[in-house]
């Protein structure tokens, strides 16, 4: 009979040194930043287009241009995102490898 998958060695949450965590988070967070980015920057597109007296497009309530503005914000959410998160991770991974 196989012996049950129990959980893995040390505590909770931890896992190895390896590039498969940074990976992992990376992948996660440049989806997350590019739609993330992308809709702070329509935002500011339907503020900019306030304040400019520019009329939103009647069928949707679009802002005007705001796809040059959802293409500038969703490159930079996709950059910086995950590179501030990553940052934090490693990090905080040294802090903890320092105080052991």
């Amino acid at each position: 009979m196989p012996e049950p998958v129990g959980p893995p060695k040390g505590g909770a949450g931890e896992t190895d040194g390896g590039v498969w965590p940074y990976l992992g988070v990376g992948c996660l967070t440049a989806v997350v930043g590019l739609v993330a980015g992308g809709m702070i920057a329509v935002l500011i597109a339907k503020v900019v287009g306030a304040a400019t007296g520019c009329r939103p497009d009647a069928d949707t309530g679009a802002p005007c241009d705001w796809s040059t503005y959802w293409t500038w914000g969703a490159r930079l959410g996709v950059i910086l995102f995950p590179a501030i998160v990553l940052w934090r991770m490693r990090r905080s991974r040294a802090a903890s490898r320092k105080s052991e």
